[in-house]
């Protein structure tokens, strides 16, 4: 297994034009995300990274959504780095991951600073490629080296669940998407036979995964005493055995 810490920052996508299939994977994505979000309570939702910043959910009944990039593309962006967020420790209901594990170069950084800066209960949204998918075998083809798709970490969701685990988090939802090797096909038809047939039977197989978490935490609340300390044995005032003197 190759370490998750890199000595140089992979290069990283601006948009989602800059990754094959990017419009059609990111509708499929909101599609995907759009029931589950209706279940995220709370007040701030911060979409960490320039692919998450572009996800629209409509649906979502947290009014307050941030996007945090490198760049600031616009006025609603926040320009920070992922692996140091300017926010406060529990101050975040929600959190959106997409591809920003893949093109990182220290996931796990980023993982901690998802986990302080989340609310109890809060909902973590992870987005990457498959390393067992038709892309993610494509990525070690030789051919279109300047794709963006060579250079995506392809963490499994067998290793992004247990650092989740290891950090407290429970899984409630996975997702495959987009069962496609991604590299050379210019458009995506999600509608198809295959991509149907796929999403149904083969999931483990998709290109694209989504896990979504939620942060757990036990609540270390004092106890009152239930049981009361025994009294100690106190000779003075026992009945003590006497003998009976007859008189006569």
């Amino acid at each position: 297994m190759k370490p998750a810490l890199l000595s140089r920052q992979p290069r990283y996508p601006a948009n989602w034009e800059a990754i094959p299939c990017g419009q059609a994977t990111r509708q499929l994505i909101e599609q995907t995300l759009a029931p589950g979000s209706r279940h995220w309570f709370g007040y701030h939702l911060v979409k960490l990274g320039a692919l998450s910043a572009a996800l629209q959910l409509p649906d979502c009944p947290i009014q307050h959504q941030v996007g945090i990039t490198l760049k600031q593309a616009q006025d609603s962006l926040v320009m920070a780095n992922s692996r140091s967020l300017p926010l406060l420790k529990r101050s975040i209901d929600a959190l959106i991951l997409s591809f920003e594990l893949d093109f990182a170069q220290d996931p796990h950084q980023i993982l901690r600073e998802a986990n302080r800066v989340m609310m109890p209960d809060g909902h973590l949204v992870i987005i990457g490629y498959n390393p067992f998918s038709l892309a993610g075998l494509a990525k070690y083809l030789p051919w279109r080296r300047d794709s963006l798709l060579h250079d995506a970490r392809c963490f499994s969701t067998v290793r992004i669940k247990d650092w989740l685990h290891l950090l407290g988090f429970e899984i409630i939802e996975e997702h495959g998407l987009v069962h496609s090797e991604l590299l050379f096909e210019r458009s995506l038809h999600p509608q198809s036979k295959w991509q149907r047939w796929a999403s149904r039977y083969c999931q483990w197989m998709g290109s694209v995964y989504i896990v979504v978490a939620k942060k757990r935490e036990i609540p270390l609340s004092p106890l009152k005493m239930k049981w009361k300390p025994k009294a100690a044995f106190n000779p003075a005032g026992a009945g003590l055995p006497t003998s009976r003197v007859s008189s006569r």
